[in-house]
């Protein structure tokens, strides 16, 4: 079924709509759980959970792309259940995505407001789209979906540590642009 069949049945209120969206994305939605909680009894409760917060927000939300409304969604979620099964216990996984990335970002006390964590993420998105294709593909796998560098090597046919030089030098620029956009690191 389309995205938009889907998105009608939400509209409708008809249960068809989870049974659809689980057909269509029930795999995209479990592989981000998976890579951000890793227990597989916590990748059910996402995906489930993701399912719920569909039927809540539609409607009155009426997302252009499904899936990426959905991935967002499941992505959230995860977090937030990586967040609280790691309060006490520190899981490296996740933990080493988010010092890889801190240098680039903003500390949250620099942001003040939502208009500059709006700009924050033009920025980043303007960078993103002026990236050669890999190197942006690497980067959101990374970075969004939260695939080990052993995957992304996998993926896309370099060692391990041509992945991580990839990055590191993918971040870099990141940090150029977003200091030139004004942005205080």
């Amino acid at each position: 079924m389309e995205d938009q069949g889907i998105i009608q049945l939400y509209l409708q209120r008809s249960q068809q709509a989870i049974a659809e969206t689980r057909s269509k994305y029930g795999a995209y939605c479990r592989a981000i759980a998976r890579n951000i909680v890793a227990s597989p009894s916590d990748t059910e409760e996402c995906e489930n959970d993701t399912y719920l917060a569909a039927w809540n927000a539609i409607p009155p939300n009426q997302p252009r792309r499904l899936q990426v409304f959905l991935g967002r969604i499941t992505r959230n979620i995860a977090l937030d259940k990586y967040g609280y099964n790691t309060a006490k216990k520190r899981s490296r996984q996740l933990e080493v995505i988010l010092e890889e990335l801190e240098d680039c970002l903003p500390a949250a006390e620099t942001v003040e407001t939502e208009v500059a964590a709006g700009e924050t993420a033009r920025l980043i998105n303007e960078f993103l789209y002026g990236l050669e294709e890999e190197a942006r593909q690497l980067f959101v796998r990374r970075y969004w979906y939260s695939d080990s560098v052993k995957e992304l090597a996998g993926r896309f046919r370099l060692s391990s540590s041509q992945v991580k030089s990839r990055l590191f030098r993918v971040r870099q620029k990141l940090r150029v642009h977003l200091e030139q956009g004004g942005v205080r690191l």
